[in-house]
C-alpha cells in the first residue's frame, strides 16, 4: 500500500534579499540595546547568512556555528521541508553565556529546543518565528502563521514568467477575494 505524505503548509512566503537585509538591520537595532555580546553562534545552515549580516552591523568578529539537521528533502518538491529527528552534527564547548545565538527561522521549535538546552545562557534571536517555536527565542523580527512555508533567497531562483494572457490554456488556480460561490 502506497503512503502519501501531505504537507502541513497551506502556502508559501518568499523572502527577497532586500527584505532579508532590511529585517536583519531591524533585528540589529534591537540587539544593540541588549548587547554587547562576546560573539555570535550561527545555527547552520539557515542562520549563517543572518549571523554574518548581524556580525557586520554589530562589529562582532568572533563567530562560531552549531550545526544541526532536522529536515530532509521531499520527493515531491525537492525542498528540504520534511521534518525528521533533530541531530546535532557540531556543537560548541560552552553554555552560551555572553553569546548571541542566531537563526533564520524558528518553526515548530524542535531544533530550537535542542539547541537552547545546549546553550541555555545564550541570547537567542531569529529573523522570523512561527507560533509553535516563538516562546523558545528571546527576539524575532516577524511572526508568520504555522501553515506558511518560508523560502529564503538562497532557496530560490528567479526566472521569467510569461504574462497570464499568453497562458490561456492553463487552468486558473487562484481566485480573487470574494470570488467564491455564495450558495
Amino acid at each position: 500500500m502506497e503512503t502519501t505524505i501531505t504537507s502541513p503548509y497551506r502556502d508559501d512566503i518568499v523572502i527577497s534579499w532586500p527584505e532579508l537585509h532590511r529585517d536583519t538591520r531591524i533585528l540589529c537595532h534591537a540587539l544593540m540595546e541588549r548587547g554587547p555580546f562576546k560573539g555570535i553562534i550561527a545555527i547552520a545552515r539557515g542562520g549563517m547568512i543572518p549571523a554574518s549580516l548581524v556580525a557586520r552591523e554589530l562589529e562582532i568578529r568572533l563567530l562560531d556555528t552549531i550545526c544541526a539537521s532536522s529536515y530532509y528533502e521531499s520527493d515531491e518538491t525537492g525542498a528540504q521541508n520534511v521534518r525528521s529527528e533533530v541531530k546535532v552534527l557540531k556543537g560548541v564547548d560552552h553554555d552560551g553565556e555572553g553569546f548571541l545565538l542566531i537563526d533564520d527561522l524558528v518553526d515548530t521549535g524542535n531544533t530550537a529546543r535542542v539547541i537552547r538546552k545546549l546553550l541555555p545562557k545564550a541570547y537567542f534571536a531569529t529573523l522570523y518565528a512561527k507560533p509553535k517555536g516563538r516562546q523558545i527565542v528571546d527576539l524575532c523580527v516577524k511572526e508568520f502563521s504555522q501553515d506558511k512555508w518560508i523560502y529564503f533567497p538562497w532557496d530560490i531562483d528567479y526566472k521569467f514568467v510569461p504574462p497570464l494572457k499568453k497562458n490561456r490554456g492553463v487552468p486558473k488556480e487562484e481566485s480573487l477575494p470574494g470570488d467564491h460561490d455564495r450558495g
